[in-house]
């Protein structure tokens, strides 16, 4: 064969592949190493919303690293064992569409058998305190919305309701409800009106394809959850150092909800509301787009959250003990893992 028709072989194959990587498709290599990895699976999903929650994993004692990692669509999959478990753990970055892109990658790319999803939260429930750790038993997206208008009301269909687009169902904010500094005691409106909550489309891998499902509550795996309850004996970290700590002892408890959205939630009378009409305690950007991914896929799910903000109204405490509420995420995700380690050697 010619030099000239081999450096044409040559040149194509690089073109090919310098193609194939603009256009978002995996590499030669990086296939090549997805297929060593899932020989060696399956893996226990860890899917981490940013550097802050998943550098105590990379630096604890019980994460014990491959060296392996697979880089690919802008993520990073590292590979390890926790508790002789096999795990993945990757960062997705903030909110719902990076979650739900960086689980189904996940999913779809490797041999998984369950996810757990991991991080700190802002919260509603006045039960609990900074640095307690949360596992709900369902999630919701509380952000996709039908915004009535100005007019009508709780008795009156919503737009594309009869079609089954949008429902009344899951209940609404009436934001006039909301309405402050009215001192003459007369009613009162706002033109903003209702805001009516609503349950996402599914398409589950067992459904018939394009024929949605609707989902409000997502629950967590049953096994998950009952294995869980083991890290309610857990003992959290309190302190900083010798004279700096929290004024009381977190501790680990189930609840039954919580509740994500693409929005950093300050508002406390928005928190209030979320866990007066849906019982909410974990309020975070990310755990529902997970477990709506995993609902789909029909992949076992849950999501563990450790408190990041005070409803005593006192910001600096929350920002004073941040590291603490990171650390205790990571204590209870590994109790959850060795938990799970074991009781799939026993059963």
């Amino acid at each position: 064969m010619g030099i000239s028709v081999v450096a044409c072989i040559v040149l194509s194959a690089i073109l090919m592949l310098n193609a194939q990587q603009s256009n978002g498709a995996l590499s030669a290599e990086t296939q090549m190493l997805i297929e060593e990895a899932n020989m060696s699976g399956p893996y226990l999903g860890l899917v981490i919303p940013n550097s802050f929650e998943m550098d105590p994993l990379l630096q604890s004692p019980n994460f014990t690293s491959s060296n392996l990692f697979v880089d690919f669509s802008g993520r990073r999959f590292r590979f390890g064992t926790i508790a002789n478990k096999q795990v993945i753990l990757v960062m997705t970055g903030l909110s719902m569409i990076n979650a739900a892109i960086t689980t189904q990658l996940l999913l779809s790319v490797f041999n998984i058998e369950g996810v757990v999803h991991y991080g700190i939260a802002a919260h509603a429930n006045p039960s609990f305190n900074l640095a307690d750790v949360v596992i709900p038993q369902y999630w919701s997206h509380s952000a996709l919305w039908s915004w009535q208008r100005y007019g009508e009301g709780p008795q009156d269909e919503l737009p594309l309701e009869a079609n089954g687009d949008y429902t009344r169902e899951f209940g609404y904010l009436n934001v006039a409800n909301y309405t402050v500094n009215v001192t003459d005691g007369s009613s009162y409106d706002n033109s903003l009106n209702n805001i009516w909550f609503q349950p996402e489309e599914v398409f589950p891998i067992d459904g018939t394809p394009e024929e949605r499902q609707h989902a409000f509550w997502v629950a967590v795996d049953p096994l998950y959850y009952e294995i869980s309850q083991k890290l309610e004996e857990l003992e959290l970290e309190r302190c900083l150092n010798a004279t700096t700590c929290l004024p009381h002892t977190p501790k680990v408890a189930r609840v039954q909800r919580g509740t994500s959205a693409s929005i950093f939630l300050s508002n406390a009378a928005y928190r209030s509301f979320l866990h007066d009409k849906f019982n909410i305690t974990p309020l975070d950007m990310e755990s529902a787009s997970v477990a709506l991914i995993c609902l789909q896929q029909r992949v076992p799910f849950i999501a563990i959250r450790s408190l990041s903000s005070s409803l005593s109204g006192d910001p600096n405490e929350a920002s004073k003990f941040i590291t603490i509420v990171s650390k205790n995420s990571v204590t209870a995700v590994v109790e959850f893992i060795k938990q799970l380690s074991l009781h799939q050697l026993t059963k």
